[in-house]
């Protein structure tokens, strides 16, 4: 069995200081702190480059690589409930999905973030409720994330969490 790279350094980078980023800005949340407000222009920021890095960046990066016409999405989803998932080397239909859920919701929470820091737009009320439940959307989104690496992991008898540390997944599946 060959061991391949899969996730260059740039979507490491991103990927881990996007989930500890994300904590930080759920621990500051009721504070309000200047710390969270630039904390959430550095979550923009990441998000700016992965954009940019998803049309120029290596294969598994790319856009091209990971997203599906929503039929696949969904036929990927129905074969996981089954535990018959085909294994993918970069992103599969569901994981590429999830990133574009993620990608709306973060910058849809940031730029109400921005909106209530700016006072441009709506009353602050109802910006920070819509800004709370953008919030939630995301922590809801990241949950779903993290059991759809879990359940991938074990029916691929790879550990996910671990290839997006060193950036290698072995090319062939384990039964061949």
């Amino acid at each position: 069995m060959k061991i391949i790279k899969v996730w260059d350094p740039f979507v490491r980078i991103f990927h881990w200081s996007l989930f500890l980023s994300i904590i930080f800005q759920f621990v500051t949340a009721e504070e309000s702190t200047n710390l969270h407000v630039k904390c959430g222009y550095f979550i923009i920021l990441l998000l700016l480059l992965r954009i940019i890095w998803g049309f120029i960046g290596s294969k598994h990066a790319r856009f091209t690589d990971f997203i599906y016409r929503p039929s696949v999405v969904t036929g990927y989803l129905r074969d996981m409930v089954l535990f018959k998932t085909k294994r993918y080397i970069g992103h599969n239909p569901a994981g590429g999905a999830m990133i574009v859920a993620l990608f709306v919701a973060l910058l849809s929470t940031g730029a109400t973030g921005h909106l209530m820091v700016t006072d441009t737009g709506r009353t602050a009320y109802e910006l920070k409720e819509l800004h709370e439940v953008l919030s939630n959307l995301t922590l809801v989104l990241i949950i779903a994330h993290v059991i759809g690496v879990v359940v991938t992991s074990l029916e691929h008898r790879e550990n996910l969490t671990r290839a997006m540390i060193h950036g290698r997944k072995r090319s062939a599946s384990p039964d061949g």
